[in-house]
């Protein structure tokens, strides 16, 4: 979306299409329930746990990254990637929000 383009929404709306757009990728979701099943940051090679060579997976990390739905800090020669707990958090509420305002308000509708 145009940056003009954004402006034409609220904050909440522009928000809530970015989160979806970065979750928008089977691998996306892969690698977030790879760093969920550890408690703390992993450090480790997520190649090894996809079917993706390494750029791609990169790439896929820094629009997870980018969304802000993963954190990562490099130590050393190694990032290490774990979920932003506080955004997702935000997220959630978004998107509890988005739903209940979608629910129909008129129970005859088709």
């Amino acid at each position: 979306m145009a940056l003009t383009k954004a402006k034409l929404f609220s904050e909440k709306e522009v928000k809530a299409a970015e989160f979806a757009k970065a979750l928008s990728h089977p691998a996306r979701i892969a690698i977030l329930e790879i760093l969920a099943r550890r408690n703390a940051c992993y450090c480790g090679d997520i190649t090894e746990e996809l079917p993706l060579a390494q750029s791609t997976v990169s790439q896929h990390l820094k629009a997870l990254k980018s969304a802000g739905i993963i954190k990562g800090e490099i130590e050393g020669i190694r990032t290490c990637y774990c979920l932003d707990e506080n955004n997702l958090t935000a997220f959630r509420s978004i998107l509890d929000e988005f739903f209940l305002d979608l629910k129909s308000k008129n129970p005859n509708c088709c």
